[in-house]
């Protein structure tokens, strides 16, 4: 192959590298989709600062919030255990509730197969 050849190549790589790419919205709505009053009141939410960086999040309150699960299929969010000290062990037969909106900071053990997973504290 000939040096121009690879370079040409090698260019092609970079650019399609740098294209860009269209936002996952699966979860809270970020600063970086501009969320606004408006668009986050439609959704049910409340546009609020959240986690260390109190980046602006559009949270929304799951109609299920604290209701006893053993999964997050029971739950329009994630089954957990949130404030409990000492956290329960991870494998330990436990029974969580149901989470009370889509904020994903803080420290809780989610709870699957009715069991504990690892206690996860997200800042």
């Amino acid at each position: 192959m000939s040096l121009r050849l690879m370079m040409a190549a090698a260019a092609a790589l970079l650019l399609t590298a740098c294209a860009p790419v269209a936002p996952i919205s699966d979860g809270p709505v970020t600063v970086d989709q501009t969320p606004t009053a408006a668009a986050c009141t439609a959704r049910g939410g409340e546009l609020r600062p959240v986690g260390r960086m109190q980046s602006l999040q559009c949270v929304i309150k799951y109609a299920d919030a604290g209701k006893r699960c053993t999964d997050g299929d029971d739950c329009l969010g994630d089954c957990r255990i949130e404030g409990a000290a000492p956290a329960p062990r991870e494998g330990a037969a436990v029974v969580g509730q149901c989470q009370a909106n889509s904020n994903r900071f803080g420290c809780f053990t989610t709870v699957e197969s009715g069991r504990a997973e690892a206690t996860l504290c997200i800042d």
